[in-house]
C-alpha cells in the first residue's frame, strides 16, 4: 500500500472531513498541520503546485483537495491508486 500524507490547517471544515473519510475506509494517513508553519505551506505549494486545504498525497502522486478525494472514493479510484 502506498503511504498517505493528508496536509491540514487548523479549523479547516473539509480537512476535518477528509480525515473521516480516510479513517471510515481503512486507510492510515500522516497528518501535517501547516497552521503556523510558513515554510512549510511554501513546500507544499511548490510541491503539489497547491495552497488549499487538505491536499492528499498518495505515494509520489498529488490527488489534491476534499472534491478530488471524494470523486476518487465514489469512483473505486482511491482502492487503485491505494494499491500502486
Amino acid at each position: 500500500m502506498s503511504s498517505v500524507t493528508l496536509y491540514t490547517t487548523d479549523r479547516c471544515a473539509m480537512c476535518v472531513t477528509a480525515k473521516a473519510l480516510l479513517t471510515r475506509r481503512g486507510v492510515g494517513y500522516e497528518e501535517i498541520n501547516l497552521a503556523r508553519d510558513p515554510d512549510g505551506r511554501a513546500d507544499l505549494a511548490r510541491r503539489t503546485g497547491m495552497t488549499t486545504f487538505p491536499q492528499l498525497v498518495i505515494g509520489e502522486q498529488t490527488l489534491g483537495g476534499l472534491r478530488e478525494l471524494v470523486a476518487a472514493d465514489r469512483e473505486g479510484r482511491l482502492e487503485e491508486l491505494l494499491a500502486v
